[in-house]
């Protein structure tokens, strides 16, 4: 399988790059690049790498998803503990729901099979009572800007699913941490 990874760079892509190229996935990775930066290559047909400035729903994916059976999206806007942004929740909705909705569809028009999406267990709330796990069948309750722009990521890739037929996965970690983080 051809695996196209976001955020491959990031703690978490990073991660799952590193085991799918273990287990013998074949792997492009999707890499931020400041404007003007030389590259290790081109976006040309078959790349190990494919640069992008930023991921919005402006992005220009073209090429990316030539000979790609499944995309994992693990980029996205974190937690920002020091907030600078005058409105927080355009900010994550611009990349975390717009950047979503923009890449499944055009990966959806390139033919791509599968679509798993590194969402958030905030999606579901920010606690539960002692002892009482938040379920996969739980009403979503996003507190906070991340995770609701999260939870409408979520949603639009369940509407271009049902639209095209793009097999949708939605992964909803913890937080995450660990060495490196």
């Amino acid at each position: 399988m051809n695996l196209l990874i976001t955020g491959s760079n990031g703690f978490v892509g990073q991660a799952v790059s590193d085991l799918a190229t273990k287990r013998g996935q074949k792997v492009r990775k999707v890499r931020r690049v400041k404007p003007n930066v030389q590259r290790e290559n081109t976006n040309h047909v078959q790349p190990l790498t494919f640069w992008i400035e930023n991921i919005n729903g402006d992005t220009d994916w073209k090429g990316a998803f030539e000979g790609i059976d499944c995309v994992i999206h693990c980029a996205a806007r974190v937690h920002h503990m020091h907030e600078t942004e005058a409105d927080a929740l355009a900010a994550y909705r611009s990349i975390n729901t717009e950047g979503t909705r923009h890449l499944a569809q055009q990966a959806a028009a390139a033919g791509v099979k599968r679509f798993v999406f590194i969402s958030s267990i905030k999606v579901n709330g920010e606690a539960t009572p002692p002892n009482q796990p938040f379920y996969a069948n739980d009403k979503p309750n996003p507190q906070d800007p991340y995770g609701i722009s999260k939870y409408e990521a979520e949603q639009a890739l369940f509407e271009i699913a049902q639209q095209t037929g793009l097999d949708v996965v939605v992964i909803r970690p913890p937080l995450v941490y660990g060495p490196g983080v």
